[in-house]
């Protein structure tokens, strides 16, 4: 414009600025086609960025479906948390924002330096040089401020877990005045992020000035060597060509100067990204089971897969040329079994117990004698260090795990409920289960009385995990999600820990009618509930140290009767 266009113009008595009004003209529609592209790709980018999102979540959460409660024991629930929200977040902005800038500010550096270089090859030099200055000053820095973010995305899920055990246990921190030593520990944890979000960001935000001014040096530095190459006829450059190269300089700089900006978001959405990918490379939960649990019927002396009404659960065991099937009777043996949760810990000690179909077996002990622990193993959340487990004769390793679980019905000490209605919660123990097997099963377990008194009844919304219902309340929806599933064993952990006796009273009626013809593991609360037990076992350090029903332990005037007895004093 200056050479071609304005240096002419100036020299005319009678200037024709048509043809400059044409430049200026197709250099506007230029720089729409520009700003029309930018939209079209800006909206592209946030199309594909919240599609990438999306997959990076669904696999995350089918990933978390196959790893072991090991994992969730060992991992507190609100750094997992984290990395569904804080660190997916870092990646939306790295897609949707940093990557598009970057892309574009590439194009730009790279038509801008064809231009500069075609305009004077060897100012461009002088540019090159000091975008390697530029380089290592961002590598450098970037890898300072690396640091720092991974150790603020940690931080981050460290505090945001104890924030959730905080809200979780709140009604704990008020019972014990600990309202100061909860802040003190969050002061703590919370001056570890603001340090490491500090040092991060220090090392990423003096990028930016040092840019700008490495540009500003720059532009003085092309400034005095483009004027003295021109004095000096070097290069034929121009007025013109030198200050179109300033320009383009300065449009050189620019979007460096965008890309360093980018930085930091980039550093921390890849340390995010370290952390999801430390979730997605976590070990699967081992099953190498093959053993299926399907409905067969009996026909000329053998079983064989059905789905008739007649048909009854049974085990399918892969064979050379076919498949055997097992009827289901609820089978369990545990053959010198150990166990411990790490490799340097045993917590279970040559374990050998034997519940026929129908038995009722109740542990007992104090805490941390292993009991839990036993029914864990049962349904494999944890496999054994040595022995054998059988389950209808059949290794549990070799069954499925899912088909394993599904042929058992657990009511955990703790209860678990999920936002929905009542009726959900319940069916939730058997997803086919009609209304009428839904109130079957919560009249089974004397749950029906509470229901009804609900503002809806069975379509009564649960939220918070039922912190609306009592402790007993959530426990009775338990045992009737767990007697919709009609499973051939049952694992009743401290089940009736939290009602009251008067209700404990009621509730056993249903439970034993739930247990009639199946295979029952108790782990007791109160010993006066497992008194019909046909065998009660008795765990001392992870040992089997009595085995025998009531009477039998009574007489023996051993653990079991100092338990027993004790338990009786207490609750006179």
């Amino acid at each position: 414009l200056i050479d071609d266009y304005i240096k002419p113009l100036v020299l005319m008595d009678n200037p024709d600025f048509s043809g400059l009004l044409k430049a200026i003209a197709i250099l506007g529609v230029i720089y729409l086609l520009g700003i029309a592209a930018t939209l079209i790709y800006s909206q592209f980018m946030v199309t594909i960025s919240q599609g990438i999102l999306k997959k990076v979540r669904d696999e995350m959460f089918a990933k978390m479906q196959t790893l072991s409660i090991g994992f969730f024991d060992t991992h507190q629930h609100g750094d997992l948390m984290s990395r569904y929200t804080n660190d997916t977040d870092t990646l939306r902005q790295m897609i949707s924002q940093s990557i598009p800038q970057v892309f574009s500010s590439i194009l730009t550096i790279v038509a801008v330096a064809a231009a500069m270089i075609y305009t004077s090859w060897q100012l461009t030099l002088i540019v090159m040089l000091a975008v390697v200055l530029m380089l290592i000053i961002v590598k450098t820095l970037g890898g300072k401020s690396a640091y720092y973010f991974m150790r603020q995305q940690k931080a981050l899920g460290a505090l945001n877990g104890y924030i959730e055990e905080m809200i979780n246990g709140q009604k704990v921190v008020k019972v014990f005045c600990h309202e100061d030593k909860s802040k003190a520990e969050f002061n703590h944890l919370n001056d570890e992020l603001c340090r490491d979000m500090t040092g991060a960001n220090s090392f990423a935000n003096i990028m930016m000035p040092i840019m700008n001014n490495l540009g500003n040096l720059l532009y003085v530095v092309l400034a005095i060597a483009g004027g003295a190459m021109a004095i000096n006829g070097v290069g034929g450059l121009t007025l013109g060509a030198i200050a179109a190269f300033l320009e383009l300089s300065r449009g050189f700089f620019r979007p460096i100067s965008q890309v360093s900006q980018q930085v930091n978001s980039i550093v921390m959405a890849l340390a995010g990204a370290e952390r999801i990918f430390e979730l997605m490379d976590a070990a699967p939960e081992n099953d190498e089971g093959e053993v299926t649990l399907v409905k067969a019927s009996k026909k000329d002396g053998a079983y064989s897969e059905s789905d008739s009404p007649e048909a009854v659960w049974a085990w399918k065991c892969p064979k050379a040329g076919g498949a055997e099937f097992v009827p289901v009777k609820g089978d369990v043996r545990f053959i010198d079994v150990d166990f411990g949760y790490t490799a340097d810990k045993e917590v279970l000690h040559k374990i050998n117990l034997y519940a026929e179909p129908g038995q009722k077996i109740a542990f007992v002990g104090a805490t941390g004698a292993g009991k839990t622990s036993i029914t864990n193993l049962i349904n494999r959340f944890y496999d054994i260090k040595s022995g054998q487990i059988l389950y209808d004769g059949i290794d549990i390793k070799n069954i499925k795990k899912s088909d394993l679980r599904r042929s058992l019905g657990i009511v955990l000490q703790e209860t678990n409920l999920f936002t929905g209605t009542v009726a959900d919660n319940i069916r939730y123990g058997n997803l086919a289960a009609d209304e009428a097997s839904i109130q079957a099963a919560a009249r089974l377990a004397h749950a029906d009385r509470f229901i009804q008194l609900l503002p809806e009844g069975y379509q009564t919304i649960i939220t918070a995990g039922g912190d609306s219902l009592s402790q007993g309340e959530r426990q009775l929806l338990a045992i009737a999600r767990a007697a919709v599933a009609d499973p051939p064993v049952m694992i009743l952990d401290e089940a009736t820990s939290s009602i009251d006796t008067r209700t404990e009273i009621e509730v056993q009626k249903g439970m034993d009618e739930l247990m009639k013809g199946r295979t029952v593991f108790v782990i007791a609360h109160r010993l006066s509930t497992i008194q019909n037990a046909d065998v009660i076992m008795v765990l001392e350090e992870g040992r089997i140290i009595e085995r025998g029903n009531h009477d039998d332990l009574m007489r023996q005037k051993g653990k079991y009767y100092e338990l027993y007895t004790g338990s009786f004093a207490e609750n006179k």
